[in-house]
């Protein structure tokens, strides 16, 4: 028998200590919760990205009665940028949610498997990793790459 360990870093940040570019990319994932349509479980999420061309595209959640038919915000925004830029690159992309009262999540909330496979598939496509940044009024989160929320990944190219 062989024992693996596998360790991520995942950094913890206060808001003001982001780049500016960051802040400003938490601050379009914010504003994207305001946009979801989540009748259901009333948890409001909005990413954002900020593709190599110096692009910015949101996205929110967006649920259904039919709950396999709704889509996550992560989701939702990264394939807006597949259709609107299908060969650029994303370089960043940030998430926010608010819960069902309404106010801001205060621990970060991060990708569900689905959303981490897509960011996998994507870092893959374009052979370069995702920054991501997982917002909570509390603290954010970064990871420089899906591959430190899911070391195990499935890729096309393995």
């Amino acid at each position: 028998m062989k024992e693996i360990e596998l360790k991520t870093t995942i950094t913890a940040y206060q808001l003001e200590e982001l780049t500016e570019a960051e802040r400003h990319l938490v601050e379009l994932a914010i504003e994207a919760t305001s946009r979801s349509y989540a009748p259901y479980s009333r948890f409001h999420v909005g990413a954002a990205l900020l593709l190599d061309n110096g692009v910015e595209i949101i996205g929110c959640n967006q649920e259904n009665a039919a709950f396999p038919a709704g889509l996550c915000a992560e989701r939702s925004a990264i394939f807006a940028a597949g259709a609107q830029y299908p060969n650029v690159p994303v370089k960043m992309i940030a998430i926010a949610a608010r819960t069902p009262g309404g106010q801001l999540q205060a621990t970060p909330v991060s990708p569900c498997g689905t959303c981490r496979q897509v960011l996998i598939e994507t870092e893959t496509r374009f052979r370069q990793p995702v920054r991501i940044l997982l917002y909570g009024s509390e603290c954010v989160y970064a990871v420089d790459s899906i591959k430190s929320l899911m070391p195990l990944s499935f890729t096309e190219f393995q």
